[in-house]
């Protein structure tokens, strides 16, 4: 009867066989090679190593032989006939960048993919994605911008931030601004409730029962929220209005009014109002600079928490959400922390523009 001759392993290779026979990371291939060699090194035959390796007795005299020669090294695969594939990357990133990252007019698409822009060189797209990967390249995503062009930039910069970094003595600085638009949308089904596994559903087909508007002012000092959501529209007499009903909720004291350079906040009426009532004073955002005032955050949250999922069969219902939302989170309200001086924020601003495009 043939007996198998044991293979003889280098000193300290068993150890390093069986490592990489238990690595869950292992490539298939190797683990069934060292176990092969394992096989091999305890005097198993041949042909029951290709049984218990599900290979072929072939493949397992070829790999005792590797072994025999080149050791552990000898298991890696090697070097295959041909030649190896060479990959231009900068043309990858010519063709990529070149004209402003738009392709070709004839392919009628706005921006590259890695597939389209594979066929066109003719190689494979995860070639491409990972070119892209290495010199973070990104054709898929777009930011927008928008430059201001109001001549009192600066000044209204300074004017707004020296507020929340530095606010007056015995004074209260609040942000106000107005949320128009908002829809009593009345889902026509109700949706899945929440399951481990699967998110929440809402149909998408809605009744909506009109729209309301937001006024909503935010105590710099403290974060609170005094809003109003009662009007159907914004002009200047609902915003005179409710910055009546600011100023009652802060008597005798300094007040401070942060808000936007909108039509109805420098209307004859409102400036009327405002002669009469010296301790009250308004300080404008610049136009196109809508960030700069802090209730915008608010505005933020309550459509994420509030309104965007919300169900209201009236605006009366809208209303009430609203205001239940705001009762909540006044309670746990704290203030926000406004963290750029205005000359990080005109340094950031003052770049020139990459073109020139008007917006």
């Amino acid at each position: 009867m043939y007996v198998a001759r044991a293979l003889r392993l280098r000193d300290g290779d068993r150890a390093r066989l069986e490592a990489v026979t238990r690595a869950s990371t292992a490539p298939a291939g190797v683990v069934q090679r060292a176990r092969i060699v394992l096989l091999a090194a305890d005097g198993v035959p041949n042909t029951e190593i290709a049984e218990r390796t599900s290979s072929s007795r072939p493949t397992v005299v070829k790999w005792r032989n590797r072994y025999a020669e080149a050791g552990i090294d000898g298991l890696g695969d090697l070097p295959r006939p041909g030649r190896a594939p060479q990959i231009d990357e900068i043309e990858v990133l010519a063709e990529t960048l070149a004209d402003k990252g738009k392709p070709p007019p004839e392919l009628g698409v706005p921006h590259w993919s890695s597939r389209l822009l594979a066929a066109r060189l003719g190689i494979s797209f995860a070639t491409v994605a990972r070119i892209w990967r290495k010199w973070n390249i990104q054709p898929h995503r777009i930011e927008t911008f928008k430059f201001s062009t109001d001549p009192e930039l600066e000044p209204k910069i300074r004017d707004v931030v020296g507020l929340y970094l530095d606010p007056p003595a015995n004074a209260v600085v609040v942000s106000i601004d107005e949320k128009s638009q908002i829809q009593a949308l009345d889902r026509t089904q109700l949706g899945l409730p929440l399951r481990p596994g699967l998110p929440a559903r809402q149909t998408h087909d809605y009744i909506r029962h009109g729209t309301t508007t937001l006024f909503a002012a935010l105590e710099v000092a403290t974060g609170k929220i005094s809003a109003d959501a009662c009007y159907p529209r914004h002009s200047n007499a609902e915003f005179l209005a409710f910055l009546k009903q600011v100023a009652k909720a802060h008597p005798r004291v300094k007040l401070h009014v942060i808000c936007d350079n909108y039509a109805t906040h420098t209307h004859p009426n409102v400036k009327a109002w405002l002669a009469k009532h010296p301790r009250i004073t308004l300080h404008f955002t610049p136009t196109s600079c809508s960030w700069l005032n802090m209730v915008e955050i608010f505005f933020g949250i309550i459509t994420r928490q509030a309104i965007r999922r919300g169900t209201f069969t009236s605006i009366g219902d809208l209303h009430d959400a609203i205001r239940d939302f705001i009762d909540a989170y006044n309670d746990r309200a704290k203030p926000f922390t406004w963290t750029k001086t205005a000359d990080t924020i005109l340094t950031k601003i003052s770049r020139k523009p990459t073109s020139n495009t008007r917006h």
